[in-house]
């Protein structure tokens, strides 16, 4: 009996360094967005493939872009009835016969103007960002999933499309807090083939769903098939 005990205590220290993950890319990105607007433009052509420097959601901006122009203007018109402005208080200071009155009166003017120099350079950087935000593109990335089309209106928070990093792969594997010490420093088999891999990350809190273990992430270079079941061992 002392012997099946032993024996089963063995195979069970044995079989705890054997996992088994699916190979999935390194990052996954859910792209939502960030303002609303009409899709006047969806890449269905890319995807399923890999991005090259590509467009592949664009929102209407139109609007957006004859205010900017608009707002512009403003400002460049602001900042001239500024110099003018500030040109008169300057000359009204040295005035003797003008009024402390009149001259505080000239001062706000300045400094009204400048207050709506403040404002239109604000809105000249939300009408900016939003319609940067309205032009998404992707430098090389897997374009998973597409999930508006042309036509369609989007508001913010609503998802765009899914995108992920094929530079590396990712192995998540889930190891009893009571072994994460044992396979620290031992060799990774990746089905049953000694690799030159390390562990890349250990997470030191217990994950939510399995509550006894740590999880562990292992960074694959040059991944040639992703999605795949992988057997990982740690001797």
């Amino acid at each position: 009996m002392k012997y099946i005990i032993l024996l089963l205590i063995s195979i069970n220290f044995m079989f705890a360094s054997v996992f088994y993950s699916k190979l999935e890319p390194v990052n996954s990105y859910k792209i939502k967005a960030a303002v609303s607007g009409k899709v006047i433009f969806s890449n269905e052509s890319v995807e399923g493939k890999r991005a090259n420097n590509s467009l592949i959601i664009k929102l209407d901006s139109y609007v957006d872009e004859v205010d900017l122009k608009q707002t512009q203007n403003k400002l460049n018109a602001i900042q001239s009835m500024i110099d003018i402005e500030n040109n008169n208080y300057k000359r009204m200071k040295k005035v003797s016969s003008k009024s402390d009155f009149e001259k505080d009166t000239q001062k706000l003017k300045v400094i009204n103007l400048k207050t709506s120099k403040a404002d239109a350079l604000i809105k000249i950087a939300n009408l900016k960002d939003s319609i940067k935000n309205k032009k998404l593109m992707e430098k090389d990335n897997y374009i998973y999933n597409i999930n508006v089309k042309k036509g369609d209106y989007v508001t913010p928070g609503t998802l765009l499309y899914e995108s992920k990093d094929l530079s590396q792969g990712k192995l998540t594997i889930f190891v009893p807090i009571a072994d994460i010490n044992s396979i620290k420093n031992k060799k990774i088999y990746l089905d049953d083939k000694k690799s030159n891999l390390k562990i890349t990350k250990i997470y030191d809190v217990a994950d939510s769903e399995h509550i006894s273990s740590y999880k562990v992430e292992i960074y694959v270079p040059k991944v040639k098939k992703f999605s795949r079941l992988v057997k990982i061992e740690f001797k």
